[in-house]
């Protein structure tokens, strides 16, 4: 979700739910060691729940991430072991950690020695050809002996060589099956299952069986799938705010921003799918992605946009 989940997308799909439990994009360690960790870390209060992802493999470092994560008031430290692309493969980190389970637990045990906060890991079930249930369960067996004791897991395997990250999306074949029976080998440890959810009936029917669901680009592309998510998946009492409620408590924070010198459209981009599937849609997102960028723009482009949907 890199470029994706950023504190102003992070923001709008809180106004949506008041539960769910929030991911940065992921950081690498060099980016908060090596500049302004502030330009990385900076989030609003009302993100809360809120995760810090982090890629690396340096165990030094990454408890240096986490303890930074403790003093920003993250509820969650997640270490990326499941990004496939070719950047995160040449810095050594991402899905190609799998083939190191002894590495990964070096560094989940230095970062839950540096914070007090949960430290999960995200990965696949698999990467090229050592995808066997046998490796998957030595490395969920090596990482919890560290200090972890939530996975997530994307359901697919990750080729490394001969697919983009694109089509590590989309080719290799989801197998839920194969974090359903992590679950009942390892009932100890709390699963979170990832990969191709697009509707909450889905994700309360892995619930049966798994302890949670991770929704990527699908609550992106069509954020309102979290809108119901406070009640049904949480039992949270009260109604969703409709989805003009949702862009009218958007207004004071985007004019808040653009007086601090943010361009509106860094925080609009990421309002493009909210009217999915409604009349009007398309204009909504017209006007924004017309608009936007003039010179001056204000929150009142959203109030002009909102036009469209009468």
């Amino acid at each position: 979700m890199l470029d994706w989940t950023d504190r102003f997308c992070r923001y709008f799909l809180r106004q949506i739910s008041r539960h769910t439990l929030l991911y940065t994009e992921m950081v690498t360690t060099g980016a908060l060691l090596h500049r302004d960790p502030a330009r990385f870390l900076d989030y609003h209060p009302d993100e809360h729940p809120l995760a810090l992802q982090l890629g690396g493999s340096d165990p030094d470092e990454l408890a240096a991430c986490a303890h930074l994560a403790g003093e920003w008031g993250y509820d969650e430290v997640n270490l990326n072991v499941g990004c496939p692309s070719d950047r995160v493969q040449s810095g050594r980190f991402g899905a190609c950690l799998m083939a190191e389970p002894q590495l990964v637990a070096e560094c989940v045990a230095a970062m839950t020695a540096a914070t007090t906060r949960p430290v999960t890991v995200k990965h696949r079930i698999g990467i090229d050809q050592r995808d066997s249930y046998e490796e998957l369960g030595h490395f969920v067996d090596s990482v919890s002996q560290a200090g972890c004791t939530t996975f997530i897991v994307h359901a697919r395997k990750a080729w490394l060589q001969g697919l983009s990250p694109k089509e590590n999306r989309e080719i290799p074949p989801l197998q839920y099956g194969v974090v359903h029976a992590l679950k009942r080998d390892f009932p100890q440890y709390e699963f979170v299952i990832n990969g191709g959810f697009k509707t909450l009936g889905q994700v309360e029917h892995q619930l049966e069986t798994v302890d949670g669901v991770m929704i990527g680009r699908e609550a992106y592309q069509n954020p309102w799938i979290l809108a119901d998510a406070d009640a049904r998946i949480f039992g949270s009492p009260g109604e969703a705010p409709s989805r003009r409620q949702v862009v009218e408590s958007m207004l004071p924070f985007i004019a808040e921003q653009h007086a601090a010198g943010i361009p509106v459209h860094r925080i609009t981009r990421h309002m493009l799918g909210l009217f999915q599937g409604q009349r009007g849609a398309r204009a909504w997102r017209r006007h924004l992605s017309e608009h936007v960028h003039r010179p001056g723009t204000g929150a009142e482009v959203v109030t002009q946009a909102l036009g469209h949907l009468d």
